[in-house]
């Protein structure tokens, strides 16, 4: 299918400026179809509106921080981002709007709430039988039926979706631009036989830093040179102050990291550690470190062990253990041979989450919503227009 030049709108409900993989997705989709030549208009909330943002970037005021599956959501829910979300419907004449996460009390939530016409609902979040989405599905309901079209990211997040709304969707992955992390620099700095990485927000306990700080130690017994780097945003201060001498002069935090200093921290590791502990309905990361060449080591929660292929791309380990992440880090220590392998097994299947092939699927989606007429208005103007549902 070629999709037509379109406008459309994209609707991201988490803060714009604090880090996460459903931004960076957004960011990195709506720059790929204007580079298309379609008309793309994102709409987000933004802790400092004083900050330069992108051309195509609106703002619909603070959110607000909210505990969500496990993390810290920053969210826009109320008048204010009500009256910004329709004003921004008003004016745009969408041809079609894209919602990410629109089960969230959040701005895409407002968005299908307030608009009538294509609209493609994106889901991001794999948390089974979880009790707030349970309570809320005769709510949330009436407006998941709304959306023309749905994706899942995974199978874990299209079974979330197919349990609490019982609906489906077409699982079209989390994209990366591989040639960036393909052609990244090896840094001397992060670069050794022994080096290993963590990268995210290590503050969350559920990206199980903590699991990789107990398995260290017992790393270093076997493996004295080794080193262990942290990267993402936060103070590890007190992280330091935690360790013991021996451990202390081994773990490094390197602070947040700008989108080419992570593909370059990814391409110098000799193993990268994805510990998380649960909540997860992907991992965009372990697609960067396949795309990138990194030995990699993840804990077995199904998003993971499904993009590690169980084990062909990246070791897995038992999750929330220490002394088997250990095991597996120093298996891989004593047999570069066999990592090797599986990094090259990675290298070819990351070409799958490629801008290029992901972009693809998301027009195809995008070309059967369109399908259904006229384009995107608000609903007390138009609340009698059919809809067409490709996923029904």
């Amino acid at each position: 299918m070629t999709l037509p030049r379109s406008r459309i709108g994209m609707v991201c409900p988490y803060g714009w400026d604090t880090p996460g993989g459903v931004q960076i997705h957004i960011k990195e989709l709506a720059e790929h179809f204007i580079a298309k030549g379609h008309e793309v208009s994102v709409i987000a909330p933004v802790s400092d509106e004083s900050i330069e943002l992108e051309p195509w970037l609106v703002s619909a005021g603070r959110p607000l921080a909210v505990p969500f599956n496990g993390s810290v959501a920053r969210v826009a829910f109320g008048p204010v981002a009500t009256s910004r979300v329709r004003q921004w419907i008003a004016t745009n004449s969408f041809d079609l709007l894209h919602l990410h996460q629109p089960e969230v009390p959040s701005l895409s939530l407002l968005a299908c709430w307030s608009a009538e016409g294509p609209m493609v609902g994106t889901f991001h979040t794999a948390s089974p039988k979880q009790r707030t989405l349970l309570a809320a599905s005769p709510i949330l309901e009436p407006i998941i039926e709304k959306l023309t079209a749905r994706i899942a990211v995974s199978e874990m997040a299209r079974s979330t979706l197919k349990e609490h709304f019982q609906t489906d969707a077409v699982v079209i992955p989390n994209g990366i631009e591989t040639a960036k992390y393909r052609h990244a620099d090896r840094r001397a700095e992060w670069s050794s036989p022994f080096s290993i990485g963590f990268l995210g927000r290590f503050a969350e306990p559920r990206k199980g830093l903590d699991v990789l700080l107990k398995a260290f130690p017992i790393i270093l017994k076997e493996f004295p040179h080794s080193q262990l780097f942290i990267a993402g945003p936060g103070d590890g201060t007190l992280i330091e102050k935690g360790l013991s001498p021996a451990v202390k002069g081994k773990v490094h935090f390197v602070g947040k990291l700008s989108e080419k200093e992570k593909a370059d921290f990814l391409a110098s590791l000799s193993v990268y550690v994805a510990p998380n502990t649960g909540g997860e309905s992907f991992g965009i990361i372990l697609t960067e470190a396949m795309s990138a060449g990194a030995g990699i080591i993840a804990s077995d929660i199904p998003a993971f062990a499904e993009v590690l292929s169980h084990g062909d791309y990246g070791t897995l380990f038992n999750s929330e253990d220490s002394i088997s992440l250990a095991r597996e880090i120093s298996a891989l220590f004593k047999n570069p041979e066999g990592k090797n392998q599986k990094r090259e097994a990675a290298l070819v299947a990351s070409q799958r989450y490629d801008w290029a092939n992901v972009a693809s699927e998301i027009s195809d989606v995008y070309e059967l919503a369109l399908a259904s007429g006229a384009g995107v208005s608000l609903a007390s103007e138009n609340r009698s227009r059919k809809r067409f549902r490709p996923n029904e």
